[in-house]
């Protein structure tokens, strides 16, 4: 049975940190790189509402040296082959524009920068994203009820700004999942439904796992 590698805040800093290091054992003429992590790694960086992801999004500015160094991650620590990928730079929430809107993380082994992307803009990308088989519409709540904890809540106004800039309209989103986030930053007590769209995403999960086997 197929299990899927989940990475708490610990391991992503860790496979990170090793990732750090491989790269600049192979790059002789240590050129500096840079990470731009996404989605539920984005999340479980700088959140506290997701514990794990299954999977490292990211922009990943670097020459073909990292992708050796990747591979030679997975290989050392036993992880999956693109346990960190850019495979999402392929679908309709990738936006050039993330680069110039992604926040300073960490420098690893002197050489390489990670950057996330965080509030509006994260969840601009859940929102065009829109999945309900996967912590999309989750994520969507989450993002929007942990900023209003840290005392800096997200509003209409700023989400807009973030899916003009990195997607140019609202187009890309379906109905469901904007009337979901509008329902949700609209009302304060909405984070109540936390807990029940993660029941629906597993269930959904679920569905579509039976399907692929048949």
């Amino acid at each position: 049975m197929y299990i899927e590698k989940q990475f708490t805040k610990a391991d992503i800093d860790h496979y990170l940190s090793v990732l750090a290091k491989e790269y600049k054992r192979r790059n002789r003429k240590s050129r500096h790189v840079e990470l731009i992590l996404v989605g539920g790694a984005s999340i479980v960086l700088n959140y506290g509402f997701r514990d794990v992801t299954t999977d490292i999004d990211a922009v990943i500015l670097a020459d073909s040296i990292m992708k050796e160094a990747i591979n030679a991650v997975a290989d050392k620590e036993d992880i999956p082959d693109g346990w960190l990928n850019a495979d999402f730079t392929s679908s309709e929430s990738f936006s050039t524009a993330l680069i110039l809107n992604s926040s300073y993380y960490r420098t690893y082994a002197n050489i390489m920068e990670v950057r996330t992307v965080r509030a509006e803009y994260l969840l601009a990308m859940k929102l065009v994203a829109g999945r309900t088989y996967k912590r999309d519409l989750s994520d969507i709540i989450g993002i929007i009820e942990a900023s209003r904890q840290e005392g800096d809540p997200i509003t209409e106004e700023r989400v807009d700004k973030a899916m003009i800039e990195l997607y140019g309209s609202w187009d890309k989103v379906d109905l469901y999942t904007k009337e979901l986030y509008i329902a949700v930053i609209n009302d304060p007590n909405a984070g109540k439904k936390y807990n029940e769209i993660i029941e629906e995403e597993n269930a959904n999960k679920a569905l579509k796992l039976e399907d692929l086997k048949r």
